[in-house]
């Protein structure tokens, strides 16, 4: 049996057939799907000059806001290139758990090979449409600049399966796009430039985080923060 502190060492369990969502292979196949494209954007400073320059500050507010020790379960929804999930499972307690889903194989095995031997976390092959685990089965969950690649119906069962699987009390932190102030210099520049390469992004410019939450879905409390200029935004939703 694998300690809860050790890396799923075994090959991941493809056996169950699940394909690449369309929009994924048709708008992203040069950033996530295909093998060069792995090799290419894995680069800490490339992300870094992603997100111009704000890479380690919007991965450090996501985790302080989950703290500084997470006990139980935590789920991250999609790998993420760069250091983000190394520095999310040097905070995972003892005897917790971090589980980390992606649709991709690619990507999973581009994690594996980025975290080191005794990371206290279990990769699963899995949809963010579909997670597959139990209600109320976590206690926090993360998505990090994951919702501006989805279509709309996408993004709200993503959203939806995110917040199902959280215990009563348990929060979702979600990092993300947002539209930047008028006097903004990357207001006018950037648009374009999402709109040619992230052609689902601007949904985050038009639309508050709560637009696709379930119907009838009610949070205790939402917590929300704008960074550099209002371009990037962190939403907590607790349960």
């Amino acid at each position: 049996m694998l300690s809860s502190r050790s890396v799923h060492k075994k090959e991941l369990n493809l056996n169950r057939p699940l394909a690449i969502p369309a929009y994924l292979e048709k708008t992203y196949w040069w950033a996530y799907v295909h093998p060069k494209a792995v090799s290419f954007f894995e680069r800490q400073w490339l992300v870094n000059l992603i997100l111009w320059g704000n890479f380690s500050r919007l991965r450090d507010a996501a985790l302080n806001e989950l703290g500084q020790s997470l006990p139980g379960k935590t789920l991250q929804v999609a790998c993420v290139y760069g250091d983000f999930t190394n520095h999310l499972a040097r905070r995972v307690a003892a005897g917790g758990q971090l589980d980390i889903v992606d649709v991709l194989p690619i990507q999973l095995r581009n994690l594996r090979s980025k975290l080191p031997e005794n990371a206290p976390v279990e990769l699963h092959h899995r949809d963010s449409t579909d997670l597959g685990f139990a209600n109320a089965s976590y206690d926090q969950a993360i998505l990090f600049f994951l919702l501006h690649e989805m279509p709309e119906a996408v993004r709200r069962q993503t959203v939806s399966e995110a917040l199902r699987v959280l215990k009563p009390g348990g929060r979702l932190v979600v990092v993300d796009y947002h539209q930047p102030g008028r006097g903004h210099p990357l207001r006018y520049l950037f648009r374009p430039i999402l709109n040619k390469l992230e052609p689902f992004a601007l949904d985050l410019w038009n639309n508050e985080i709560s637009t696709w939450f379930p119907e009838g879905f009610a949070p205790a409390h939402i917590h929300k923060e704008t960074f550099y200029g209002g371009l990037y935004q962190k939403v907590v939703i607790t349960v």
